[in-house]
């Protein structure tokens, strides 16, 4: 069989909607300068789907860093993977001052989150390694152990935060490694970037005692939000010491494009000279570096940023839980908002708020929640404000009557095709 043939037939969970929802729920143009308020198909929209967490990606000194950069190298220095010869000393100092910020020995720059976290774990384990890990995992923590797996590796998973369960599965992985001559790493994130609860650091650090793991921690969605000063869930939880590896990227908080590995400076170096995702890539962008380096100086120096984020997340949650909305155990600045419904439900329900109420949020459906179930995930930012948390409350409440009295099962809202222009 010809594999196009196979995939034309099969879209694949997503690509079945493609015909109803691309370009609107799927691949949406949100156009404008990037903040709370953007235009969506030709209307404004109060945002509150960007992981501009602190309101870097207009603050002034990041866009004239961010130009004066661009001016100064252009888009293309340095040349090369940074092995060969795309090493400058902007790169070092900003992981030197990453690693400084985080309490770690050293750090390592990584091009693109996702793409780092997979070729992370294949780096850290060998075959004869185990992995324990979170079922909550982000995707490309899954690819990383999927590779583990393919190299004939072998890997156990606890049900969401059960720290019985990790225990268990600690349990059985180090049967297996006092048998194969490996070690335990386990995997677990700082923020849960779908529900917004946290990982439960303390407890998992704690299990060291019975144990011997490394431990390893993806907190792209602490960073910069979360503890004293911004370092994150480990700094949160008083655990940073206890955490092995670090791991964050600058695509939330920092409003940009890369992050970075924290560890040992022994690690780090095993990780520069072995990580074949930087190996085989080229440098981080000089612009992308220098705006990177105003970033977390912001981040350092304004704390107030972080202070109004808060603001905002508070009345956020406040608001919604005294009206009844079901957040979850969400403890971080992601507000998802639990409601029941099937697929027609919730697709009319976002129609509605976009059309009707001008709010453009984030929609979740099965099988990344159980049927029957939506959740809308708010990401509240420094940039907005307490007015648009009042407005949009305001709207989940009417939007809500309409979702439990059945409204949205009935044809009275208007086509979808026709709002995209395919009628």
């Amino acid at each position: 069989m010809d594999i196009f043939n196979k995939i034309r037939v099969d879209r694949g969970p997503l690509g079945q909607h493609q015909k109803v929802g691309d370009g609107y729920f799927f691949f949406p143009k949100l156009e404008g300068e990037i903040g709370p308020h953007m235009k969506f198909m030709g209307k404004t929209m109060l945002n509150w789907s960007l992981n501009n967490y602190i309101g870097l990606a207009n603050h002034p000194e990041v866009r004239k860093a961010d130009a004066e950069g661009a001016a100064k190298f252009g888009m293309a220095a340095p040349m090369g993977a940074r092995m060969m010869s795309g090493q400058t000393v902007y790169h070092e100092e900003l992981e030197q001052k990453l690693a400084s910020f985080v309490g770690k020995e050293a750090s390592f720059l990584i091009n693109f989150g996702y793409q780092a976290m997979v070729s992370l774990v294949d780096t850290i384990v060998s075959r004869k390694d185990v992995i324990v890990y979170d079922s909550e995992s982000h995707a490309c923590i899954m690819d990383g152990i999927f590779l583990h797996k393919a190299k004939g590796g072998k890997s156990f998973v606890f049900q969401h935060n059960d720290m019985d369960k990790c225990r268990k599965m600690l349990g059985m992985a180090k049967k297996l490694v006092d048998q194969s001559g490996g070690g335990i790493l386990v995997i677990t994130e700082g923020v849960f970037g779908m529900e917004g609860d946290l990982g439960k650091l303390d407890e998992i650090v704690a299990m060291k005692k019975e144990i011997p793991f490394r431990l390893l921690v993806d907190d792209a969605h602490g960073f910069g939000t979360m503890g004293k000063t911004g370092a994150g869930c480990g700094e949160h939880f008083g655990v940073q010491d206890e955490i092995d590896l670090y791991f964050s990227t600058f695509a939330k908080a920092m409003a940009g494009i890369g992050g970075f590995i924290a560890a040992e400076k022994d690690i780090i170096d095993f990780l520069r000279f072995n990580m074949r995702s930087q190996t085989f890539a080229k440098s981080l962008p000089m612009p992308m570096v220098i705006g990177a380096l105003k970033r977390l100086e912001l981040l350092q120096t304004q704390p107030e940023l972080r202070e109004k984020l808060w603001t905002v997340v508070n009345a956020l949650k406040k608001g919604l839980v005294e009206n009844g909305f079901d957040i979850g155990k969400s403890n971080s600045p992601v507000t998802p908002v639990m409601m029941h419904g099937g697929l027609i439900e919730a697709t009319r329900l976002i129609t509605d708020l976009r059309s009707n109420y001008g709010i453009f949020t984030s929609v979740v459906v099965y099988p990344v929640v159980p049927k029957g179930h939506i959740l809308l995930r708010l990401i509240p930012t420094a940039s907005h404000t307490i007015e648009d948390v009042d407005r949009t409350i305001k709207a989940f409440k009417e939007c809500k009557v309409k979702l439990d009295s059945g409204v949205y099962q009935t044809e009275e809202f208007e086509d979808l095709n026709v709002l995209l222009g395919k009628k």
